[in-house]
This record gives structure tokens, sequence and C-alpha cells, in this order.
């Protein structure tokens, strides 16, 4: 069982567990035992199931604590789900979680929801402005994540969470992918699932890159430079994926730009390669810029071990504008994305009535 306090009212409930560090510095709703059982019997799981660890404090990941961070955070319980499987891919050893946490780096995780949850367990928003408020579903499942993370993995700033600044990502990061708009096959499909799966990604990323490009619709060949414009942005020179390389980073094309490239005749698959070979520093840049990481004879240095390592999605409005968030790269699998399916198919459908 989680451990249960008492206060005289809500009011003081909230300032309670400000005081004792338990939020990540909002208001948050208050998780009474009656909320939190709700969101345990919307997962369709016993409440105490163990997911595993979360690190740098290994607290134990039970349903019911999920649970407190997700009513805390003010989901309904239709998103429980997502919000389970986001936990599952941040344990996976190849995120890197407790190294993630406690790094001087930036990063937070970037949760991408694709498949049919995207409906069924919110609406998740994919279009225009997805990152930014307005849209329950999406500020509400990245920060029950973010939450978890601090309750049970004792992510605390200065002490156990060192990013020497951070960013707002890590109040919640999370955005379905548009895949009725999308000209390409679903980014769940690209990585091997079934289109009626669930899944949710997830991926260690600094706060979005901006990148401006307006396409030239009498120039066929315009598309290189939206290439040549995006490794720019990927893999800048101060970015850890050209310095330290071997990481993951993702791109979040919007639909004009998603157009121009497919109107090329590219694939996702082909828009990575191109990209992939154009993240790189030349030797000069190398010793000139970043002597501390050079070595003794720098050679050319590739951002990414491969294409696979740049996920490629599409979100967002229509116009000059798509996304690039580089990576972390550090840990011992680099931060890796995971992929995990939603299970959807033990989700419990809970009666209405009023929460205490």
């Amino acid at each position: 069982m989680t451990d249960l306090l008492s206060s005289a009212d809500e009011a003081q409930a909230l300032e309670d567990l400000h005081q004792r560090g338990c939020t990540d510095g909002l208001p948050v709703v208050i998780p009474t035992d009656d909320r939190v059982a709700r969101m345990v019997l919307a997962s369709g799981q016993a409440g105490d199931m163990v997911l595993g660890t979360m690190g740098p404090g290994h607290g134990v990941a039970s349903i019911e604590k999920i649970a407190v961070a997700a009513v805390m955070a003010g989901c309904l319980p239709d998103y429980m789900p997502v919000v389970v499987a986001a936990v599952k891919a941040v344990i996976e050893p190849a995120f890197d979680l407790t190294e993630m946490q406690a790094t001087t780096h930036c990063t937070a995780p970037l949760v991408i929801v694709n498949g049919p949850a995207r409906h069924n367990c919110g609406p998740i928003v994919s279009g225009t402005g997805a990152l930014g408020p307005g849209h329950r579903a999406n500020a509400s499942i990245g920060r029950a994540l973010r939450l978890t993370m601090i309750n049970i993995g004792k992510a605390r700033p200065g002490s156990s969470d060192m990013a020497l600044l951070g960013h707002p990502g890590k109040f919640t990061y999370c955005l379905a992918e548009d895949e009725e708009g999308s000209p390409f096959p679903p980014l769940h499909v690209s990585l091997g699932f079934a289109a009626e799966d669930s899944v949710v990604t997830v991926v260690g990323a600094e706060a979005p890159h901006s990148v401006l490009f307006a396409g030239d619709g009498d120039d066929p060949e315009s598309y290189a430079a939206l290439l040549d414009l995006l490794a720019m942005a990927l893999a800048n020179a101060p970015s850890n994926n050209a310095i330290l390389t071997g990481g993951f980073a993702t791109i979040v094309l919007n639909p004009e730009h998603s157009a121009i490239l497919h109107k090329a005749g590219l694939t996702r698959q082909d828009i990575a390669r191109e990209l992939y070979e154009r993240c790189y520093l030349t030797p000069e840049m190398v010793k000139r810029l970043m002597p501390a990481f050079a070595g003794d004879n720098p050679s050319r240095r590739m951002a990414f071990k491969g294409p696979e390592q740049i996920l490629i999605m599409q979100a967002g409005g229509s116009g000059l504008y798509s996304m690039v968030m580089p990576s972390w790269c550090a840990g011992a699998h680099s931060n890796s994305a995971v992929s995990i399916k939603v299970e959807a198919d033990v989700f419990c459908e809970i009666p209405s009535f009023s929460s205490a």
C-alpha cells in the first residue's frame, strides 16, 4: 500500500504536498483514496501490481503509485493506459532513466502516442499547438509521467535531478502523431507494430528547436534544402548529438514539410538516411570548436550510429515551422527510445459518480 497522509482539508493537503517536494511546483489534484481507487480501477489491473523500479531513488512503480501521480496531474481515468505504458517505457533498461534523471543535461522524456489510443484514451492532440497549453490529455499525461519520476524515482532538483537549467518539457512533454494527415505510414508501424496497435514511444529530448523553411513549388529540388536545414538543426555543433554522438533524436514535421518530402518521392526511411548522411562535423570543426572532446587525431564525427536513431513523425499545424529535438546521447544505452504497446484490452470503464 502507498503511505497515507492526512490533512485538515484539501487546501492544507496541497500545501503539505508542496512542502514535502511531492509536486512539480504547480498545484495538483489531491490524491484521495476514492480518486486513486477510481484510477486503479480504470487501469484494469491490481493496485499492488509492480511494473519495476524508477531511478535514481529506485522506488517501486506499482499501479497504485502510478494512479496517485495520474490523479495529481489531473488525468481522467481514460488516460490511465497511456500513463502506464509511458512508465513501462522509461523503466526499460535501454531508456537509462537513472542516469537521465541525474544528468546535468536538460533532457526530458518526450511521449509520442500512436494508434487508436490517441482517440480512445484522450483525445491526445496531434495538430496545431500540440505541445502547448489547452490540451488536457497531452498536458496531464506528460505531467503524470513527470510526477512518477519525482515521487517514485525521487528526482529532486539540485540533489538527484541535476539538470543545470532544465526546460519546460520537464513539466509535461506529450503529443500524438497526426496519422490521418501524414503521407507516411504511422511511426509505430515503421517501428514494427501493427497499424491497429496503440503504442507509446518515449525518447529523451531537449526542448523543440525551430526549423524555418519556405518551399518553392517551382523548384523540384528545393526539398534538399529542407533536409539540409533539418540536419543543421538536428546536429548543430554545440549539441550532444554532434559532440557525444550515438543517441536518438526526434523530428516533428509539419504537414506542409511532410508533403514536400513526400512529393520528392522520399519515404520515412529515405528521409532518415538522408539526414543521417548530413549530420556530421568535419575534423576541423571538431578540433576548433571542441578541443576537450577532439582527441589527438579527430576524424569526421557522425551524430548518429545509423538512420534508425532518427525518429520522424508528423504533427502540428501547417506552415513554415517544423521542430527537431536533439537528445542527451549518454548512459549505458545512450538514452535510447523505447516503444511500448498500450494494454487497452485490460482497460476498465468505470461508472460515473462524484469524487470525494
